[in-house]
């Protein structure tokens, strides 16, 4: 996941000054000891029951042979949005087109298995794709190509692409609600950086601007999928009777909403950083997703489900300090960009002892169902 938001210059957080309300901010690039490809093991892990989901999908639902005889092609046209970089990408795509080619071979039993498949990497302009075509398998059997730009608009021609998929990059909104910063809304989120443990206008305020984005993003793919052409997103998601504050993720953004609270009251950062702060992420509701997608019209909900994420951890305990290097390498450019790369290394070391200091509750509430799994065919 990567996708996060429109491009902008950076701006100057280190100084107080607020930044713009809607900004891109990349995984971490490169091979480093925090880079995003060196640390998204634990995302692939949780994509996995997602993944095997996604290959019975495609497998029962997905009509292959009607695709190539609309189309008059053997070519299939499958995009990854928000591919960001490391292996995740690449092996999903490779499953994708493994589970395509035994359909096809199901459906048509005596023709020839010349089906050729071309894979657009799609993500923010500023994610490193020199890392990610470097990683890819030099015996891949598609052709590949990267679309640089923010899936919250158009990126492909009208009906190109047979299917779609999307992991751990929906939740990222792509700007800020405005009245979070603004001291005269009540929604005006002082003191907090999300809208855990939020009031009611801070949640709404981040309700209001996914239903909006995904409006967009179903616009959009809606113009570039054939007529019963795939889409299956990843993303996170939350039970509608469960608070926010309640599951790992958000107790994650209520350390970090402490540990920002401690650097200003010693003089590390201002307290005006902290108030004109906060992160463009949202978890939906399936209730929330499934009327979005009635609305827009021109998608047959194939399957919309809460999965656990975590079900590989099957009774171990999260390794704190190898979760800690996965946040910082999906998150720290978040930080950085707005509070300046001087305090990252405190900062996530505090964060560090806080969760080792809340372990027992942090692996009792790991068992959740936090992961949105959805599957749209185009009509």
């Amino acid at each position: 996941m990567a996708e996060s938001s429109s491009d902008l210059p950076p701006t100057n957080g280190e100084n107080g000054v607020k930044p713009p309300v809607s900004y891109s901010v990349p995984m971490n690039g490169g091979n480093g000891t925090y880079s995003y490809s060196k640390n998204s093991y634990y995302q692939g892990l949780s994509s996995n029951t997602a993944k095997e989901k996604m290959d019975m999908e495609i497998f029962d639902k997905l009509d292959v042979k009607n695709l190539i005889m609309t189309v008059n092609s053997n070519t299939i046209r499958i995009a990854d949005l928000g591919c960001a970089t490391g292996p995740n990408t690449y092996t999903t795509m490779e499953s994708a087109i493994r589970s395509i080619k035994q359909k096809h071979q199901t459906q048509c039993p005596n023709s020839p298995s010349n089906l050729e498949f071309q894979v657009f990497f799609n993500d923010q302009v500023m994610n490193d794709f020199n890392t990610l075509f470097v990683s890819l398998p030099e015996d891949r059997d598609y052709f590949a190509a990267g679309v640089p730009g923010s899936f919250y608009g158009r990126l492909f021609p009208e009906s190109c692409l047979h299917f779609v998929h999307s992991s751990f990059a929906l939740h990222w909104l792509s700007k800020l609600p405005e009245e979070l910063r603004d001291e005269s809304s009540p929604a005006w989120n002082k003191g907090r950086i999300h809208y855990t443990s939020a009031p009611d206008e801070v949640v709404k305020a981040y309700g209001r601007q996914f239903a909006q984005d995904i409006e967009v993003f179903l616009d959009a793919r809606a113009k570039e999928i054939v007529s019963g052409g795939m889409m299956v997103m990843t993303m996170s998601g939350i039970a509608k009777h469960i608070p926010y504050s309640y599951i790992p993720n958000g107790m994650l953004y209520d350390f970090m909403a402490s540990v920002l609270s401690d650097l200003a009251n010693e003089g590390m950062i201002k307290e005006s950083q902290v108030d004109s702060f906060n992160l463009p992420y949202y978890a939906a509701t399936p209730e929330e997703m499934k009327e979005i997608v009635d609305k827009n019209g021109c998608f047959i909900i194939d399957s919309l489900e809460l999965t656990n994420p975590a079900s590989w951890l099957q009774g171990q305990l999260v390794d704190f300090p190898s979760l800690m290097k996965h946040i910082r390498a999906s998150m720290e450019g978040h930080f950085s960009k707005h509070f300046g790369p001087k305090i990252m290394d405190d900062f996530f070391q505090r964060l560090l002892i806080l969760h080792e200091h809340n372990s027992e509750l942090i692996n009792s509430r790991c068992q959740e169902k936090v992961q949105l799994f959805v599957v749209l065919r185009r009509i």
